[in-house]
């Protein structure tokens, strides 16, 4: 019996330039399926925490009610700003792996516009993202309605949201853990105010170093200059 031979692939030539651009254009609906659904994810995590958080504060207020804020209080706060303050935690970790996730999934998207620009060459003049996968890319790809990066941006960004809402659980922790020990309200709302500055700061250093060493250690396949 004569063996079977395996075809050797196509050679991607002008009469293949169909089914090149049908495999590329199979790619980019695969990313953005797979980058809808981690958005949808990362929402669905972020709604979840603020409804933890908001019956975190509905319980403080209805134990605080319940035991004239007394003795108890404290340590019923601890433990249940503890809790939601870890939750927070999680989805703050999620938050900055779905960031790099996303960078990703838009960095791909832009590689696969410069193969379209080379199959079709001009059809890139009718494209508002980037064709470039570099960081003035994913710039270009991210703001290009307006000013490529701006402080608005980053504060406005989910990352920075989601520190904000933990520092003020940590915070608020802190605070429950110096009135545990009896010490003057004036005290630990400094102590409080101090540990909800310094986490905010301390995860926003934190979340921004794997974008930052992304860069470092990136090779663009199409780069801008």
């Amino acid at each position: 019996m004569a063996k079977s031979t395996v075809p050797p692939p196509p050679s991607f030539d002008g009469s293949t330039a169909g089914l090149r651009a049908q495999i590329l254009a199979t790619e980019h609906w695969s990313l953005l399926a797979s980058r809808t659904t981690t958005q949808n994810e990362v929402l669905s995590r972020i709604s979840i925490f603020l409804t933890l958080v908001s019956a975190t504060l509905v319980s403080l207020a209805l134990v605080g009610q319940a035991t004239q804020f007394g003795e108890a209080f404290p340590m019923f706060a601890i433990a249940i700003l503890a809790f939601a303050a870890i939750v927070g935690v999680l989805t703050q970790v999620r938050v900055t792996n779905a960031m790099m996730e996303d960078l990703a999934y838009v960095l791909a998207m832009n590689r696969l516009r410069g193969a379209y620009a080379a199959l079709a060459p001009g059809v890139d003049d009718a494209f508002m993202t980037s064709v470039h996968d570099d960081q003035d890319g994913i710039f270009t790809t991210y703001y290009f309605l307006g000013p490529r990066r701006n402080g608005s941006q980053v504060l406005g960004s989910t990352m920075v949201f989601i520190a904000v809402v933990n520092g003020a659980l940590v915070g608020l922790l802190g605070a429950a853990v110096v009135l545990m020990a009896a010490v003057a309200v004036a005290a630990a709302v400094v102590v409080g105010s101090a540990v909800a500055v310094i986490y905010v700061g301390v995860s926003i250093f934190i979340g921004s170093r794997p974008f930052f060493t992304f860069w470092k250690t990136h090779v663009a396949h199409n780069p801008t200059r």
